[in-house]
């Protein structure tokens, strides 16, 4: 069982920037895929980045790569997203997630996923 608490999300102006944090329970970290997703009111939950095991690869959606950073701390069992140049449509809900590293190589879809973070709200003013 892994346990997820976000934390880092906040109110800020267009072209701003905020670390989102994402702290994990367990001693087996090192053995999960790591994703952040994010849910807009009214939309599915969609895809924003993910990270392997070791930190070596990391996977982002079109509409935040060049923007957005991930990376992962195994000694401290924390995943963490820098967010730049955050636009107003980048407001949403933003949710840590866990998959097995043995679980194969989609790191893209939410049913993937096992385990959840409670989330952390990110809103963009323009």
């Amino acid at each position: 069982q892994v346990q997820l608490v976000e934390s880092g999300g906040g109110l800020v102006q267009a072209g701003g920037s905020l670390r989102l944090s994402c702290a994990a329970s367990g001693p087996t970290f090192r053995n999960y895929v790591m994703g952040w997703f994010r849910q807009a009111p009214g939309k599915e939950r969609e895809f924003v980045a993910a990270i392997n095991w070791s930190g070596s690869r990391t996977y982002y959606s079109d509409s935040v790569k060049g923007r957005f950073t991930i990376s992962r701390d195994n000694a401290k069992n924390t995943v963490y997203l820098q967010m730049n140049s955050l636009k107003p449509e980048d407001t949403a809900v933003y949710y840590c997630a866990a998959k097995s590293s043995v679980k194969g190589s989609d790191y893209y879809t939410v049913d993937e996923y096992t385990y959840w973070g409670q989330g952390t709200q990110v809103t963009v003013s323009s």
